[in-house]
């Protein structure tokens, strides 16, 4: 199994049985992963090395306009696709298996886990894994510690309360908060629309 037959493969959605020669190609993918984290993490990076890094990470070129701030952490990399203008805080964990794609001008607060896989229902089973894919609209802000699990869809403009915990769809241009996450109210149109002048 090479990259491209892997990624296909957890991008079709298909489990992955405990043991496989999937599961374990994914364990070599870690490796470099965590390699390349710890040295994203270990030391003083300028905003244009940290976009290096991460391009290597993730295989794949990321817009000048991507910032970060370390501490970073993810068990794979390979399946993350960012938008232009995206900027990613201290502390996030992305389980990006399933694959997660964040769009443009989103806003990623501290400590936000990003999970797109699940195990097993059954305990004879457990140790098989199901991916499923985290889409992260336009202009979304997700605050301090949420968790997005897999399968969620995070609409253009929407706001993700600090905490929360997303289970299900959030419709564009709303607000969510809470365990689980619930919509708190829409944004308005003059919140929608509003700019700030400098």
């Amino acid at each position: 199994m090479d990259l491209e037959a892997f990624l296909e493969h957890l991008n079709s959605g298909k489990p992955v049985p405990g043991g496989s020669e999937a599961h374990q190609f994914m364990h070599g993918v870690s490796q470099e992963a965590l390699r390349l984290t710890a040295e994203i993490n270990g030391s003083y990076h300028t905003p244009e090395e940290l976009r290096r890094l991460f391009s290597q990470l993730i295989g794949a070129p990321v817009d000048e306009t991507f910032g970060l701030f370390p501490p970073f952490y993810t068990d794979c990399g390979k399946n993350i696709h960012i938008g232009s203008h995206v900027f990613i805080n201290m502390g996030c964990k992305f389980q990006d298996q399933g694959g997660i794609f964040i769009g443009d001008g989103a806003l990623i607060g501290h400590n936000v886990v990003l999970a797109t896989l699940n195990h097993a229902m059954s305990p004879k089973d457990r140790g098989s894994m199901i991916p499923a894919p985290i889409h992260i609209g336009n202009h979304v802000w997700i605050g301090s510690n949420a968790t997005i699990l897999p399968g969620v869809t995070i609409g253009d403009g929407a706001i993700v309360a600090a905490g929360a915990v997303v289970t299900k769809d959030v419709p564009e241009n709303t607000i969510v908060g809470g365990v689980p996450a619930k919509i708190i109210r829409h944004l308005s149109e003059e919140e929608i629309n509003h700019a700030f002048e400098i």
